[in-house]
């Protein structure tokens, strides 16, 4: 498998190795180079920012709840996508210029490593998205319960199921990777975690505005505000979702509906775009949460100002050693 194909890119391959030569006739004219600095650069710029968040939610005590538990979560899921993209593009670079020299052994089992953290992460991804809107669903249809069905204890056991179903999954999906029902549970997967959590939204926006009658006369607070303005975030995060990993997962559906015509050959010679799509998610979910949360955004920008301060104050301390 070459590297930055990874993603689960070994199902186009073990499908269509019959047809390797109709494929190579199209890929002459759909294809599509992207450099390997711009894979190294956002991965970089993505993991940084899904650190920033992680720290953030850890450090501010007001963010300590079930839902930014969750989001937390979400963020590690995106760092798994950005550290395997910065690891294989590194490999890659190493490679190209001699610097480093990997046996077929080696680079086999480094892309099966990769191919487990990137499945892992969408699978854990659609999970937590999943998780978010009924968290937000339980707060706006069961407000005066909520704290006593979402505990800490019952989200953390949640947390733990969730990453330990995604892991063991993704393992199970690399080693079978050349069945075809591989993909057909990723697929399934996908649409069945798009339609749970649009019904979600469809019940709560529907009718949010009959409880939110009730629960601010109960209240006479903002709680209904900000449950529905978290609701809003978990759509904007779910839109991102689709669209930057709608093409991956159609590349998928292709695979097993025409992976022989021009147009889906051609379209497969676009995987690398595809995989741009992907990491931009990553980069693109912690600027949604910033803009979203007033106290994260606060948060976060008290880590980059003392990171700035730090980082000016071991420059400075270098160059007086010097």
């Amino acid at each position: 498998m070459i590297l930055h194909c990874d993603a689960l890119t070994m199902y186009s391959e073990n499908s269509t190795d019959n047809n390797t030569s109709a494929r190579e006739q199209n890929s002459t004219t759909c294809s599509l180079r992207i450099p390997q600095e711009l894979f190294l650069t956002l991965g970089l710029i993505s993991l940084v920012e899904n650190i920033l968040v992680v720290l953030a939610i850890i450090k501010n005590r007001n963010l300590h709840s079930p839902m930014y538990y969750f989001i937390c979560c979400l963020a590690v899921s995106d760092m798994l996508v950005s550290v395997a993209n910065v690891v294989e593009t590194i490999v890659m670079l190493l490679t190209e210029h001699g610097l480093l020299v990997v046996t077929p052994e080696m680079l086999r089992h480094l892309d099966n490593v990769i191919d487990i953290m990137t499945c892992s992460s969408v699978v854990s991804s659609l999970s937590f998205l999943c998780t978010i809107a009924a968290d937000r669903y339980i707060t706006i249809f069961y407000a005066l319960r909520y704290h006593s069905i979402m505990t800490t204890q019952r989200a953390v056991t949640i947390i733990a199921m969730v990453w330990l179903t995604s892991i063991t999954a993704s393992i199970f999906f690399i080693v079978y990777h050349s069945h075809t029902a591989v993909i057909v549970c990723l697929v399934t997967f996908f649409c069945i975690t798009l339609v749970f959590t649009a019904v979600l939204y469809m019940h709560m926006f529907i009718l949010a505005h009959v409880h939110s009658r009730r629960i601010m006369a109960i209240y006479k607070s903002r709680r209904q505000g900000t449950s529905m303005k978290g609701a809003i975030t978990l759509t904007i995060l779910l839109g991102v979702f689709i669209l930057c990993w709608g093409p991956f997962f159609l590349h998928l559906i292709l695979i097993l509906t025409c992976p022989t015509t021009p147009f889906c050959t051609c379209f497969f010679s676009y995987f690398n775009l595809f995989l741009i799509l992907i990491i931009c998610n990553s980069l693109i979910d912690p600027l949604i949460y910033a803009y979203r949360s007033q106290e994260l955004r606060k948060t976060l920008k008290e880590l980059l100002f003392c990171s700035c301060v730090t980082f000016r104050n071991s420059f400075w301390s270098v160059v007086l050693t010097l």
